[in-house]
């Protein structure tokens, strides 16, 4: 090897490494699998403060949110939104009903998302959220932001069911 090329191999950077996507990272235009399905994510909020994600995802026209929290292990949640109402902030109850299955609220807490892609919520800001599970361990989600509220239910996901497919 000439000396000027060892002089030019010196000078020169090298190449970062690729970093691989992981599921706290995965963003829109990527692809991940749970329980077997293949998704495009559509859109992701993230609430920094809990170290929570909820990603939209796609499966042809089907739409669901894998919700992702990083605690002492990582818990997962997939949900479909459902239809409902409630008629104020201040009035959501700790036992809810619906469809004969009693929920009891686990969790209820606020913070800031910021939220890209196709979201329930085009845009960040406070959300306020309540976490509830029945006796057969089902799950449902209440989210508020700018006045709007989304239902949904769904149920825990195993960490050995999710899989980052391929990252943007």
């Amino acid at each position: 090897m000439s000396l000027f090329k060892r002089i030019k191999n010196l000078i020169t950077p090298a190449e970062p490494p690729i970093i691989e996507k992981s599921i706290m990272t995965l963003s829109p235009g990527d692809v991940c699998e749970v329980s077997l399905v293949t998704y495009n994510i559509t859109g992701r909020t993230h609430n920094r403060a809990r170290n929570a994600i909820v990603l939209t995802l796609q499966d042809g026209i089907s739409i669901r949110y894998l919700t992702i929290e990083e605690r002492e292990r990582t818990v997962y949640a997939l949900y479909d939104s459902i239809d409902g109402r409630l008629d104020s902030i201040d009035e959501v109850p700790t036992i809810l009903e619906l469809d004969d299955r009693t929920y009891h609220m686990e969790e209820q807490f606020s913070g800031f998302i910021i939220a890209s892609g196709k979201t329930p919520y085009m845009q960040g800001g406070e959300q306020h959220v309540w976490q509830y599970q029945s006796d057969d361990m089902k799950l449902l989600r209440i989210e508020w932001q700018d006045g709007r509220f989304m239902l949904y239910e769904g149920e825990s996901v195993l960490p050995a069911d999710v899989r980052v497919l391929r990252g943007g």
